[in-house]
């Protein structure tokens, strides 16, 4: 499999019509897309718990549209299950489907990873900006 660039809308790129695992990637991978997932790995939530919960701790908030963009598509992509109760005032729960579990799983894992390997990274990061700074030795 090769992976290149995701698009964001198969109805707007006919390359992800083409390779549609890249467009299910994308909507995994995105920057509200992990979030989520890893977050209601943990439990059900409300909509506004829910985006709380992903902007805690990162020192930016997803906005209501964007966190209700992202729920749509990982809903229709089978990953979250939306809960509406009849009651008033309406209550909305996001879970996730057992598709969504196993897609969160791997994702955790990965953010997992990259926490335990940042200071591999960024001595990598380090050493190849040494590597290119002006006056250095060329190999």
């Amino acid at each position: 499999m090769t992976v290149s660039t995701p698009t964001r809308d198969a109805g707007r790129d006919g390359d992800a019509a083409m390779c549609p695992h890249r467009l299910v990637l994308d909507h995994v991978t995105s920057r509200w897309g992990v979030l989520v997932l890893i977050e209601l790995l943990e439990r059900p939530r409300r909509f506004g718990e829910l985006r709380r919960a992903v902007g805690r701790g990162r020192g930016r908030t997803v906005s209501e549209k964007m966190l209700t963009q992202t729920l749509q598509t990982l809903e229709r992509d089978g990953l979250v299950h939306r809960d509406a109760k009849p009651v008033i005032p309406p209550r909305v729960d996001y879970s996730l489907t057992r598709l969504g579990r196993e897609a969160a799983e791997h994702v955790r894992a990965l953010a997992r990873w990259t926490e335990d390997r940042l200071a591999d990274v960024e001595q990598a990061r380090r050493a190849y900006d040494e590597a290119r700074a002006p006056g250095a030795r060329a190999s």
